[in-house]
């Protein structure tokens, strides 16, 4: 495998073709039309289809009709048409449809701006639409990342059947790194898609909806939909450990970009004698609890730290986990500002000048 440079839009688009994902829709919105902008090019080439339709709206309900026929769907945006989707999202995954989303995050609420952020982790996360759903959420570091996790998530949307969200801030969006793809996509065998309509020939026709009028078939498919996830919960959990050791008195809680601001802070304390370690979820959903509750249970951490581009979205849930045990506590900046490894710093040093204080 030879390595390219590409910009992350682009790479991102090019591994969904890999993965299979030649059914693209979509309406153009910064920081991630270069994806629409690159598969208008390459999905020609590799005999696919490119809609750009009308609205994020209407792209929602294409992006269900392609998934009801059993094609490999994709679709990107950002953060506002991420929204306009939301009522076509829970749909999908009330029929329970396999779709891929990208979502280049950018600056919010309302229009905002069209700097990276990292405040839409509670759209993605805790469901954005209305129902008992959720879609499985992925977020990438590197752009390499985001090129291997797009590639496994169109695996992942057809083993459950369900959408999946890889949610990448602006700058994983625009800047460019050096990247590879596999020569050859080797998945475990999935069964055959018997649920889609391809045609109703030899068969009776296949009815995919996510209308249920009479209240008792509507709570079965909410319980088939809650024993799917909780399936999801125990095989599809992702995380990684930067420098945990038993040194550490603040373990960080942070993902994508920011975790890698993250990495650089704690490379710069070590040189300072100053111990930390990184927490980074990689699946926001499933969020990695158990992995995150032992390594936050050590004696010897004395504070979390959770570090976003969001006004401190995740740290509910690194909260619940922690479940009072240490103190939790936040630094982020928002809006399209990007949190300054200097910043980081200077907040773990105040954390650690607070606990001596105490000691």
């Amino acid at each position: 495998m030879a390595k390219i440079l590409m910009k992350g839009n682009e790479a991102i688009a090019e591994a969904a073709i890999r993965a299979g994902g030649k059914h693209y829709f979509c309406y153009p919105i910064t920081p991630q039309t270069e994806v629409a902008e690159y598969l208008a090019r390459r999905m020609p080439e590799v005999d696919g289809v490119f809609l750009q339709g009308e609205s994020e709206i209407a792209v929602g309900n294409m992006v269900f009709g392609a998934a009801a026929t059993g094609k490999r769907v994709f679709t990107s945006s950002s953060s506002p048409g991420i929204s306009l989707m939301q009522e076509s999202l829970s749909y999908i995954a009330g029929a329970q449809l396999p779709v891929v989303i990208l979502n280049v995050m950018r600056g919010g609420p309302g229009l905002g701006g069209i700097l990276p952020a990292q405040s839409d982790y509670f759209q993605a996360v805790k469901g954005g639409g209305h129902g008992d759903y959720r879609i499985i959420c992925l977020a990438p570091s590197t752009i390499q990342e985001a090129v291997d996790l797009t590639i496994e998530a169109f695996y992942i949307a057809d083993k459950y059947r369900n959408p999946v969200m890889i949610i990448a801030d602006g700058m994983i969006g625009q800047m460019m790194e050096p990247v590879e793809f596999p020569d050859e996509i080797n998945e475990p065998e999935l069964p055959p898609k018997t649920w889609a309509a391809t045609g109703a020939k030899g068969r009776e026709p296949n009815i995919i909806k996510s209308l249920y009028l009479d209240p008792l078939r509507l709570e079965d498919n909410s319980i088939v939909l809650y024993k799917k996830y909780e399936e999801v919960k125990k095989n599809e959990v992702r995380f990684e450990n930067y420098k945990v050791n038993k040194k550490n008195k603040v373990l960080i809680v942070s993902y994508g970009t920011m975790a890698r601001i993250c990495q650089t802070v704690i490379d710069e304390l070590e040189a300072e004698d100053i111990s930390v370690g990184l927490f980074r979820p990689i699946s926001l959903f499933p969020y990695p609890e158990a992995a995150l509750k032992e390594e936050a249970d050590r004696a010897n951490i004395k504070t979390v730290l959770t570090v976003e581009m969001s006004m401190g979205q995740m740290v509910e849930d690194v909260e619940r986990v922690v479940k009072g045990a240490k103190p939790v506590k936040f630094f982020g900046r928002t809006g399209g500002i990007v949190p300054t490894p200097d910043e980081v710093k200077e907040q773990i040093k105040y954390l650690l000048r607070s606990e001596s204080a105490k000691g």
